[in-house]
């Protein structure tokens, strides 16, 4: 008997334990919900729109949620990361802007998490509403014309002394055009900070970093002062194509034909079993040339995300053939298909897949074959050469649709 009485002594603590941390864990939920009430509750006392089912709806359609990232007390002062999460039927993503803010108190870094927010994304979005101080942004590539209005205006600056506010956009205006396609709304945030010697620049297109614009601002962070504080500057230009969005596919359409090809392409293992993929995709999609970008750009986006090679911006589309082949160049942010697919990969990487299936994925690649045709070359010199030293400028492709176009 005394040794069942001990069991279930043991039990009871193994039990007691779980509701601790069960209570610990409900807690924060509970403490995280609090603040992201308070979040929404001062954002709406600025914006003056309606809030509901923990959601500010402003007019055109916009809404606004908030999710509750990093929470901490840290030397007294308390560090607080909010998500906004901007959403439109016009947009083609979502629109997140993560915001990092502190204070002597959390209301006051809340506080300062909502005015980050209203200077910096929403400030430009508001103008697009009102259509408020449009700059034109003429856009040409493939053959295919564009006009857009651009609505550009405040920085958000933090840390920053003894230094006039600088448009960090114009660092970008030559090669901002070169990024816009089709779509009815593009976003650009552009992001710089410096603590001591280290700098972090970022831009990013509609959520997707782009490494070759990135660059651009280089010079502008080099002439910054050095500081024992952090400072960072932060803008966002919002794009607004004056055409409707005719785009034939929707973002669902692909991301499912995505993952129907990830699966069947784990499995092949012969030609015969390629051609079949191939045209199950284009039953999928009822669309040839989306069947084959899909079917392309696959196997590339994994060899990218999994072999750490540096990549740029830009896609190579191959027109022709023999001594009249040509190749046109634009930016992956142009083709709408690009980053679905990419948001694809990554879900389904991060399920942890068996490395066969990747790997099996990987190979089929041309950045692959011609990487470790490089690799091998520099073994047999005597040298070795990791992926990460490698740059590719972009991905090369041919649709055989004479009426191809890129949405």
């Amino acid at each position: 008997m005394a040794f069942f009485k001990k069991k279930n002594k043991q039990e009871d603590e193994v039990e007691k334990v779980k509701s601790e941390e069960e209570l610990a864990q409900e807690a924060e939920k509970e403490a995280r919900h609090d603040t992201k009430l308070m979040v929404l509750e001062k954002l709406n006392e600025k914006l003056k729109g309606t809030l509901y089912d923990e959601c500010i709806i402003m007019p055109k359609g916009f809404t606004i949620d908030v999710q509750i990232g990093r929470k901490e007390i840290k030397d007294e002062i308390h560090l607080l990361q909010v998500i906004y999460v901007i959403k439109n039927d016009l947009f083609d993503e979502p629109l997140i802007d993560p915001v990092d803010s502190q204070g002597q108190s959390e209301e006051e870094a809340a506080q300062m998490a909502v005015e980050i927010f209203f200077g910096g994304v929403w400030h430009p979005l508001n103008q697009s509403m009102t259509k408020t101080n449009p700059q034109h942004i003429s856009v040409d590539f493939l053959r295919q014309h564009y006009d857009f209005d651009m609505y550009c205006q405040s920085v958000v600056r933090i840390g920053v002394k003894d230094k006039k506010p600088v448009m960090v956009m114009n660092y970008l205006m030559d090669e901002l055009p070169k990024y816009l396609g089709s779509k009815k709304y593009y976003w650009v945030r552009a992001y710089l900070a410096k603590f001591k010697d280290k700098k972090m620049l970022e831009v990013r297109i509609n959520g997707s970093v782009c490494p070759q614009l990135t660059d651009k601002l280089k010079p502008y962070i080099e002439q910054w002062e050095e500081s024992d504080n952090f400072v960072c500057e932060k803008q966002y230009a919002i794009f607004v194509n004056r055409a409707d969005d005719e785009c034939p596919f929707k973002k669902e359409l692909v991301m499912d034909s995505a993952r129907q090809a990830i699966d069947m392409m784990t499995k092949i293992t012969n030609r015969e079993e390629y051609i079949a993929m191939s045209k199950k995709l284009e039953e999928l999609t009822g669309n040839a040339s989306l069947a084959s970008e899909i079917r392309i750009f696959i196997p590339e986006i994994f060899a990218k995300l999994t072999l750490g090679y540096r990549e740029g911006d830009s896609l190579f589309l191959i027109e022709g053939d023999g001594e009249e082949q040509s190749q046109i160049e634009f930016k992956k942010t142009q083709l709408r298909s690009y980053f679905y697919l990419q948001q694809a990969i990554l879900e389904y990487l991060s399920t942890n897949p068996e490395r066969e299936n990747v790997t099996r994925i990987v190979t089929n690649s041309v950045a692959f074959r011609e990487m470790k045709k490089v690799t091998d070359q520099m073994k047999e010199q005597g040298k070795e050469i990791k992926p990460a030293d490698l740059f590719v400028p972009g991905t090369s492709y041919k649709i055989a649709d004479a009426d191809y176009r890129v949405w």
